[in-house]
């Protein structure tokens, strides 16, 4: 029946873009990852198991479903230099996609800046929005692998919140990710990590957050 429609003079059917370079993820999928529904990210049942009773007996909520959790992390790489250098982006976008497992997506510019060459609508960064198992499965990777290798490591800001309990943290090299290949890469990025909370205070989220096992620096 297909090739009889062809035949027939039918319109050619257009394959659908991409992002608009030709990537080579070696963990990045285009259809989600089949999982055993049994399986449970340990970090994940770290929460349920100890973290979540614990957080209602210090703040004394009375209905456990009232605690607060990690809802999503999102990661963001900026690149002004990608104006002049197209290939930063493409390199940043391929980073971004193996540390997560996921296809991240590019971010453009909001407004035009003439002193910065800046036109509204071009590509200047890239990122991802990881929830579910995913999420708990790179915030274990992030503060068990990731954070104690950086380099002279004492511990992240404990200030670093928003008001609202979400916490921002600043990764100056990504280096720190065992998944990145210095060799693809002609400039090493940082990026942001924002880890939203359904916490209605700062104070619970740290304790949120610190009880999950992030390393705050001592005050």
């Amino acid at each position: 029946m297909a090739k009889a429609a062809r035949a027939g003079g039918g319109a050619p059917v257009k394959k659908k873009e991409s992002a608009g370079f030709a990537f080579r993820f070696q963990k990045v999928q285009d259809e989600p990852v089949k999982r055993d529904e049994s399986y449970t990210p340990r970090l994940k049942v770290r929460y349920v198991e100890s973290v979540r009773p614990a957080m209602a007996k210090e703040f004394g909520y009375a209905n456990a479903f009232r605690v607060p959790e990690v809802e999503k992390i999102v990661l963001n790489i900026g690149l002004g230099e990608a104006i002049r250098q197209p290939k930063l982006l493409e390199q940043a976008f391929e980073l971004l996609g193996n540390i997560t497992g996921q296809r991240p997506v590019v971010t453009r510019a909001k407004k035009s800046i003439a002193t910065f060459k800046l036109r509204e609508g071009m590509k200047i960064g890239c990122m991802v929005t990881l929830r579910g198992p995913r999420m708990w499965e790179f915030f274990d990777r992030l503060i068990s692998v990731a954070l104690p290798r950086t380099r002279d490591f004492r511990g992240v800001s404990r200030k670093a919140f928003d008001g609202r309990g979400n916490f921002t943290l600043g990764v100056k090299e990504a280096l720190i990710f065992p998944e990145v290949d210095i060799d693809k890469l002609d400039k090493v990025p940082g990026m942001n990590i924002c880890i939203h909370t359904s916490a209605g205070t700062d104070e619970e989220g740290r304790a949120l957050l610190e009880k999950l096992g992030m390393p705050f620096r001592r005050a």
